[in-house]
């Protein structure tokens, strides 16, 4: 079956970086949608970004664009998110999931599209 295990998370200061990897065991298939998610208490979940395993689209959301970086790994089926300029608001729990039903496009603001989910990492910026 697939697994999605995220680790990474940390806690950092306001201004520093982390990167968050995402392994997926299980695909059948080669090609498919890896989403990084995150949830702060008391608010809804968010995507972040997102990549095509082909490395041809990647996707980010307006509140991390140009902070982050979403990439595929040289070691194989590992989704890494790079983040820079940590802020606080960047706190919360953030999971990776996986669409495989994508047919070349990843959608971070349908959360429901991904139907493989990792347990998640904590993240804490202060």
């Amino acid at each position: 079956h697939v697994q999605l295990v995220e680790s990474g998370g940390d806690s950092v200061q306001a201004g520093g970086s982390l990167t968050l990897s995402c392994v997926v065991s299980g695909a059948r298939k080669s090609r498919y949608c890896v989403g990084w998610f995150r949830q702060a208490p008391g608010k809804e979940r968010e995507g972040v970004a997102a990549i095509f395993t082909d490395g041809t689209r990647t996707y980010y959301s307006d509140s991390v664009k140009g902070r982050f970086i979403i990439f595929q790994d040289n070691v194989k089926n590992t989704v890494r998110l790079q983040m820079y300029r940590l802020e606080t608001n960047d706190t919360a729990k953030y999971y990776c999931a996986a669409d495989f039903g994508s047919n070349g496009y990843c959608y971070i603001d349908l959360s429901t599209q991904y139907t493989a989910w990792g347990q998640g990492t904590q993240v804490t910026v202060s």
